[in-house]
Parts: C-alpha cells; structure tokens; sequence
C-alpha cells in the first residue's frame, strides 16, 4: 500500500494482514471484517471509537433546519439525522503533512508543534 494516491480497499487491507501477520488469506479477511464490524457496531450505538495514534470516529447529532433547492430556490425542511465523523489525531496529521511522504521524518516545527498540543491535552486524539 504505496502513497501513489489510490483507493485502498478491504481487499488491500486483507492483503496486507496476509502478508505483514502472517494469517491465512482466510484468516486475515475475516480479521479485517471483524474490525470493521466492531467499529460500525460501536458508531451504531452512538459510542465513539478512539485508536491512539490514529483518530476518532465520532457520531453527532444534527439538528433540524430549513435548506433551500438550488434549483428552484424553494425552502426545504432537512430532517435530524446522525452523521459519522473522523477527527485525525495529531500525529497522523503529523505523518500525512511530513513533507508530502509517508513514514518522513517530522521537521523540528512539527516536533514543537506537537509539543504545545501535548501542553494543552489535545495530542493523541
């Protein structure tokens, strides 16, 4: 799984644990599916789903509003609903800015940037 900026699949995923884990194809498929059920079981429940070091899957509620239709301009009500969203935690934030390479070492401004949100409790998120 390269940074050529592709879609990574289950099927990468299963591919990866196969080869990295050393599981049967089998094993590593049902692994991979077996994670992911747990994570959308988790959001199903509204629960948050913390993985350090990587982010936060969240669900928030949104209230009611009125939208319009681009189209006809037309007020529209927007039912309630529950959204899902993803807060990256510093660190990944961190790897994926690292000079637009995966795994690159971190600059000195990253490391102090990292430093003061540590400070202030928000690193790891």
């Amino acid at each position: 799984m390269s940074g050529t900026g592709r879609t990574v699949t289950r099927v990468d995923l299963c591919e990866a644990v196969y080869q990295k884990v050393g599981l049967s194809r089998t094993e590593s498929s049902a692994f991979v599916e077996l994670v992911l059920k747990e994570i959308t079981d988790c959001l199903e429940k509204g629960e948050t789903v913390k993985l350090s070091s990587f982010g936060s899957f969240l669900v928030r509620q949104k209230g009611q509003r009125i939208g319009r239709n681009p189209k006809t301009g037309t007020e529209v009500p927007i039912s309630p609903r529950r959204v899902m969203v993803f807060k990256p935690s510093a660190i990944l934030k961190q790897r994926i800015n690292a000079n637009g390479a995966a795994g690159a070492p971190m600059s000195s401004s990253a490391t102090a940037d990292d430093k003061s949100e540590t400070a202030s409790g928000s690193a790891g998120n």
